[in-house]
């Protein structure tokens, strides 16, 4: 058993030599909940051009103002999307469009208290469709209640089991 789990060790170990190097990224992917979360994804596409979706955040309007007239982003480059209602569905709402697109890197941009949930459901949810996160975490300060770790690896598992039903296991307690 040990020398199983020594050879699957060095095979992750080495990854960066037969793995496939990702592409650069994409676009950005903005999880809502926090308007500076969505001031750091307006400031990375002015600065890298990249096209922004915020999943979840804040008003229509104020999102609007944020992209467009502060940060003379130009409507096409920015989607909102209001599908999402927590952080798997952050996710489950929009992978498929993305994988559509052919988009295979995404920069994640979360809270740094978010950020670890965020990268398990994301990097289960996205990395099923062959789609790599890089996490770009939203400092919080005093702000800041890290999750607990059944927390996150209670959505893990939510987001398997999406990956391998297509439903949510919410869905199948209110059913």
């Amino acid at each position: 058993m040990a020398l199983m789990a020594g050879a699957a060790g060095l095979l992750w170990l080495s990854r960066g030599w037969w793995w496939p190097a990702s592409p650069p990224p994409q676009m950005i992917l903005v999880l809502g909940g926090d308007v500076a979360r969505e001031q750091r994804g307006a400031e990375l596409a002015q600065q890298d051009g990249l096209p922004v979706v915020v999943t979840g955040g804040s008003n229509p309007e104020y999102a609007r103002w944020l992209f467009q007239q502060r940060e003379g982003l130009p409507a096409h480059q920015v989607q909102l999307d209001y599908r999402a209602h927590d952080t798997l569905t952050n996710f489950t709402s929009l992978v498929d469009e993305l994988q559509r697109a052919r988009i295979r890197h995404a920069l994640l941009v979360t809270s740094s208290d978010h950020m670890p949930r965020a990268l398990m459901v994301g990097r289960i949810v996205a990395g099923s469709r062959g789609i790599q996160l890089t996490p770009v975490p939203v400092p919080c300060g005093d702000s800041c209640h890290q999750e607990s770790q059944g927390k996150v690896w209670g959505d893990g598992a939510r987001a398997m089991l999406w990956v391998l039903t297509g439903r949510d296991i919410r869905s199948w307690m209110v059913s």
